[in-house]
C-alpha cells in the first residue's frame, strides 16, 4: 500500500479540528492500513488523549504512533521476547523522532503547563486538573499547539509506512567527492 503522506497529515488534521482528540486524530488517520474503520479506531484510541485520559502525562499524539506500532508489528505470542523488543525499538524510534521535532514526550510540557499543575493531588480533582473535556472553541485551537503535534506525529508515521526510496546507486545520482561524503 502507498502512504500519501499529506493526505494522512491532512485527515489527522480535519479529525483534530472536529474535535476529537489528538490520539484519536492521528490513529484513526490510518485506520484503513490496518483494516479497520475510522469509528473502531476512533473508539479504541479515546483514551490516550490529552495525555492518557487528560493526565497530560505522555502525549496523545505520539501514544497513537505507539498504538500503531503496536498493530504494525505487535507480539501475539507469549514469551516472544525478540518480538517484544522489535517493538519496543519502533516504538522508541518514534519518539525520538517526535522529542527531537517537539522538544517533549509529555503533554504537560508540550501545553507549558506549570508544573506540579497537571496531575490530581490524592483523591480528588483540585488543582488545575479535571476529566472534563475542554470545549472546542476559536479559542482553544488557538492556545492549543495540539494540532503541531497531530500532523507531525502523522508525518512521521507515514514516512515510517512509506520512506522515501533513494535511486539505486549509480542512476540519477549525482557524483560526491570523497570529502563530502561523510556529510
Amino acid at each position: 500500500m502507498i502512504i500519501d503522506t499529506s493526505s494522512r497529515m491532512k485527515r489527522a488534521e480535519e479529525l483534530f479540528m472536529q474535535g476529537f482528540n489528538c490520539a484519536q486524530s492521528v490513529a484513526a488517520a490510518f485506520a484503513d492500513v490496518y483494516g479497520y474503520t475510522e469509528e473502531q479506531m476512533l473508539r479504541v484510541s479515546a483514551g490516550f488523549g490529552a495525555g492518557i485520559g487528560r493526565l497530560r502525562m505522555s502525549c496523545g499524539a505520539f501514544n497513537a504512533m505507539a498504538l500503531l506500532a503496536g498493530l504494525e508489528n505487535g507480539s501475539v505470542t507469549p514469551g516472544d521476547q525478540q518480538g517484544k523488543s522489535q517493538n519496543y525499538k519502533l516504538v522508541q524510534e518514534l519518539a525520538a523522532r517526535f522529542q527531537q521535532e517537539h522538544g517533549s514526550l509529555i503533554c504537560a510540557e508540550l501545553l507549558k503547563l506549570k508544573r506540579g499543575n497537571h496531575l490530581p493531588p490524592t483523591g480528588g480533582t483540585e488543582g488545575g486538573f479535571s476529566y472534563e473535556a475542554s470545549e472546542r472553541t476559536a479559542e482553544y485551537y488557538q492556545k492549543r499547539p495540539c494540532v503541531r503535534q497531530i500532523i507531525s506525529a502523522a508525518r512521521i508515521y507515514a514516512e515510517f509506512l512509506s520512506p522515501p526510496q533513494s535511486p539505486p546507486k549509480g542512476e540519477d545520482e549525482p557524483e560526491v567527492s570523497a570529502d563530502r561524503q561523510s556529510l
